[in-house]
């Protein structure tokens, strides 16, 4: 009897405390502003099923999301969700924003970092399809028309990009360091070229090196997270396309540095970022603000420590030499 009542009384803390849970709800800001998206129907449609519930104003809460504590987990998704992409003012955004917001969205679904783990376990109906990317993809290619260059031009080019590879091209080693104090780095063209990926969206071509520790990492199998000391710069160069079609590097545009310290740059997700354009190797924004950019595109990739690419060894399953 006495384990009976004691039973009951459980179970009553319990339902009270789940009635009072249902009072404390996240204040889901309401927008009023809605654009109807300037995009052919099938890329829109598949935008709108599968990203408006928590990257535009049009959120459509299932009655499942409107129950605590799942409400707080759905309400953080919208939140942040808006913060980093919201539909609702895509006219707001150029035509080349909108190309590289695109391909950026496509890229993270492709990788599995959207939608989140957490969200798409109990919205499966949001999970982009195999047909629904290779539609956003097809769309992606046909807004990013090739320019056929002129032979003369491509061996040009091949040539200046054969001798940074070689380590034969320096800049200048005056460089200003970036806003938030970070150094350019002369060199790095030395060490290991972990990954070569292809930006076709905006027409460029990057070669992301590692360090001693970076490929150390790599060859561990030591690399989520990766450890304090890793170091990765990407180079990137406009890209250009022969009367073939074969696509190689042309007019160098910037280099990227991600530097992993957890203490140093705990206040960016453990890595101190860094970016430098053009050939004079002018630092990118004038304020220690700028890492704020670099911290929301690689935001979905939480889960592998920020990083996107994935190095050659982990593609191959073969170890860097």
């Amino acid at each position: 009897m006495l384990k009976s009542r004691k039973s009951k009384t459980i179970i009553i803390i319990i339902v009270a405390i789940f009635i009072g849970m249902q009072a404390f709800r996240p204040n889901i800001k309401a927008e009023t502003r809605k654009e109807n998206l300037n995009l052919p129907t099938d890329v829109a449609n598949i935008i709108k099923k599968d990203c408006y519930d928590c990257h535009s104003n049009e959120t459509n809460l299932r009655w499942y999301d409107q129950i605590q504590p799942a409400f707080s987990l759905v309400a953080n998704h919208i939140i942040e969700g808006r913060k980093a992409l919201n539909f609702s003012y895509w006219d707001t955004l150029s035509a080349d924003a909108q190309k590289n917001t695109l391909y950026l969205a496509v890229n993270q679904v492709i990788l599995g970092a959207m939608p989140l783990e957490s969200y798409k376990k109990f919205h499966t109906d949001a999970i982009p399809s195999e047909q629904e990317i290779a539609i956003l993809k097809k769309y992606l290619i046909q807004i990013s028309p090739t320019k056929i260059s002129d032979s003369a031009v491509v061996n040009n080019a091949n040539e200046k990009f054969n001798k940074w590879m070689n380590g034969n091209i320096t800049f200048n080693n005056k460089v200003k360091p970036a806003a938030n104090g970070i150094e350019y780095i002369n060199g790095f063209q030395q060490w290991k070229v972990i990954a070569i990926t292809d930006r076709f969206d905006n027409n460029s071509l990057r070669v992301i090196y590692g360090n001693d520790i970076a490929v150390n990492a790599i060859k561990s199998g030591n690399i989520n997270p990766w450890p304090d000391g890793t170091i990765f710069a990407k180079a990137a160069w406009k890209s250009l396309v022969d009367k073939d079609e074969n696509v190689s590097p042309g007019e160098f545009w910037q280099v990227e540095l991600m530097i992993k310290d957890q203490k140093k740059w705990a206040a960016t997700d453990g890595w101190g970022w860094a970016r430098w354009r053009g050939t004079d190797l002018k630092p990118y924004g004038a304020k220690a603000s700028f890492t704020t950019e670099c911290m929301n595109c690689h935001q979905p990739m939480k889960d592998n420590d920020f990083v996107f690419t994935l190095p050659f060894q982990l593609k191959n399953k073969q170890i860097l030499k």
